[in-house]
């Protein structure tokens, strides 16, 4: 019985991280496209669960960090895919450019001594197609082109080998302001007139972050070209 619970304990973020990937089923059932806002925002919330938990109890381990990684890039590939193709077109197009580059960083996460914490994280994507989703019903505009946009600049920004410096979500650290992220993105999808200026502070961010990163990035080209 001791050996059981210790086994559940040690396996608590784990488990979360499958518990944030295993309701996604329900976009593929007919009339499911519905529900993929809130599941969005789950997918989120309980990705930032696991890596609460993990510290918390001092439970991490590479195990839980692969299978976060796993998580995650069947996570959010879906939920790409699904976007691009409810739209179709150019847009399910650049939906596979973003999923491919999704899979992509999460494989090469897995690779022992990978360097971390460059790049956009692959749930920053879902966060910006999240809010161009709600600011589409909510200003009633088609969201493709700028779907488009997120997908193909993320494509770029998830395989960056320079660290992303101005992310809302990279530079909250402590639970509290983890926390306070997951409600902003409840509060965007319940409260509309809140939707544009927490949008607005993520995807300004973003591309700050982004512009700030290519412009390291050609530095160091020019310095190793002297």
């Amino acid at each position: 019985m001791h050996k059981l619970s210790d086994l559940l304990y040690k396996n608590l973020a784990n488990a979360v991280s499958i518990l944030g990937v295993l309701p996604i089923c329900i976009v593929f059932r007919e009339g499911g496209y519905q529900y993929l806002i809130p599941l969005m925002i789950y997918s989120n919330v309980m990705d930032d669960l696991d890596g609460i938990l993990a510290g918390k109890l001092n439970i991490r381990s590479e195990f839980g960090a692969m299978m976060d990684n796993v998580c995650d890039a069947i996570a959010h590939s879906v939920f790409v895919m699904v976007v691009g193709m409810q739209f179709g077109g150019v847009c399910a197009a650049a939906s596979l450019v973003g999923a491919a580059a999704i899979v992509w960083r999460s494989v090469s996460r897995l690779v022992p001594g990978q360097a971390a914490g460059t790049g956009s994280a692959t749930n920053e994507l879902i966060r910006h197609v999240l809010f161009v989703l709600l600011l589409a019903q909510l200003f009633k505009f088609n969201a493709a082109p700028y779907l488009i946009a997120a997908f193909l600049l993320h494509a770029v920004s998830m395989l960056l080998p320079y660290k992303l410096p101005y992310l809302i979500r990279g530079m909250t650290k402590s639970a509290l302001a983890i926390g306070v992220v997951n409600v902003a993105l409840l509060i965007a999808w319940l409260i509309p007139k809140a939707t544009p200026v927490i949008a607005a502070c993520f995807i300004v961010t973003y591309l700050v972050s982004l512009v700030t990163a290519l412009i390291q990035r050609d530095k160091v080209v020019s310095l190793g070209a002297l």
